[in-house]
């Protein structure tokens, strides 16, 4: 699963912002399912509230990812 999570899309389980970390459900299409992962924001901003909708922009093994909201 290296790197293949970057560009997945996901939803805010536990709010992430700066100085949090949070948590998102991600589907992980390799696995065909979901999965949750640790959250810490890509790119410093507003925090993100529970159920507001991510992408992935990087991925660290094991179980961490950054996060940008997902816009449009």
């Amino acid at each position: 699963m290296t790197g293949s999570l970057v560009g997945s899309t996901g939803r805010v389980t536990g709010k992430t912002g700066a100085g949090l970390v949070g948590e998102v459900l991600v589907h992980v299409r390799e696995r065909q399912g979901t999965e949750a992962f640790l959250a810490y924001l890509a790119v410093p901003g507003d925090p993100l509230p529970v159920g507001s909708q991510v992408v992935v922009v990087e991925y660290q093994p094991p179980r961490t990812v950054y996060v940008a909201p997902l816009l449009g």
